[in-house]
């Protein structure tokens, strides 16, 4: 993917919003920032959206913008020389979306068929909205369609809310998901900014699913690490898993054939999607150990509590 849709598919959610007036756009998107989803697609449904992409370019550099419900290759111009990085339209028009790609946008048509997902790909179409999501079957819908469709990348509109965003998202094909329930309107109208970014926070936690997958324990050879999982299994019933650097007592205690990373072992998070997690948690300044990944898993940088911190994804 290009740098935008990666952009894109690292934030994992992107707002969609319809500006009632440029004194919005600003407070917004620094609440959007401030809670973690630094993009927005500004729909072109309100007279001011021009305007609004303007001055969030101007004030929230951030933010990575895009062009919502763009109908007509005029309103793509505009969009783009307002500082839209990716135009988003309801349907499939060829003509405009052959537009976009002949001035170096990027263009992202709405489709709800296999044909129309076909020939907008076809086009050179790399990211491609599902829209209505849920009206037109969900995800189950997308995984009947990838399965002929292998090199299909979606972001999906429509129906996508805090419940079933992890049901979008868990799907390797759907990119990104676009939605209003961080954002409504009276929201926005009511200038609710602290709200919005607390509901944005609480959307990227859903996101990302962190939870503990298990602890490491740094023993001094093989034998003390035979015999600290025989313990464990003993005590509790567990099951005894050897491997070739480390044994397993049962899944939440891995017992290190040799000292790794950290002075007394490791911590494992678990994340929905490694890459996401990274991403999110490089925003807030946390740094990795890139010696260390793999392509589920990397160690962050340090300790904490004379423990390493290593990510895995589920």
């Amino acid at each position: 993917m290009n740098a935008v849709s990666q952009t894109i598919s690292n934030i994992g959610i992107i707002p969609v919003i319809a500006f009632n007036s440029v004194d919005e756009a600003v407070p917004l998107c620094r609440a959007l920032v401030a809670g973690g989803l630094p993009a927005a697609e500004v729909t072109f449904r309100t007279a001011c959206a021009e305007d609004c992409i303007k001055i969030i370019n101007q004030e929230v550099p951030d933010m990575l913008l895009g062009a919502g419900t763009v109908l007509t290759a005029d309103q793509a111009d505009r969009a783009m020389a307002a500082g839209a990085k990716f135009i988003v339209a309801p349907g499939y028009d060829p003509k405009v979306t052959q537009h976009v790609i002949d001035r170096g946008g990027l263009m992202m048509p709405g489709t709800a068929t296999a044909g129309e997902m076909q020939q907008a790909m076809n086009q050179g179409c790399e990211v491609l909205k599902f829209f209505p999501a849920e009206a037109n079957g969900g995800v189950a819908m997308l995984k009947n369609i990838g399965a002929a469709l292998k090199s299909a990348k979606w972001m999906c509109t429509g129906g996508v809310n805090a419940k079933n965003v992890n049901d979008y998202l868990g799907y390797s094909q759907i990119v990104a998901v676009g939605g209003t329930w961080m954002c409504k309107s009276d929201m926005i109208k009511a200038g609710k900014w602290d709200e919005i970014t607390a509901i944005c926070k609480e959307a990227v936690r859903t996101m990302l699913g962190f939870s503990l997958a298990h602890v490491g324990v740094n023993c001094a050879n093989e034998g003390e690490a035979e015999q600290t999982a025989k313990t464990l299994c003993a005590l509790f019933g567990l099951e005894y898993k050897a491997g070739s650097s480390s044994i397993f007592a049962g899944s939440a205690v891995e017992c290190m054939k040799a000292p790794y990373l950290g002075k007394n072992g490791h911590i494992a998070i678990a994340t929905n999607n490694l890459d996401r997690a990274v991403y999110h948690l490089g925003r807030q300044g946390v740094e990795f150990d890139e010696s260390t990944r793999k392509p589920k898993a990397i160690y962050l940088k340090g300790e904490v509590g004379g423990f390493a911190i290593h990510l895995v994804q589920k």
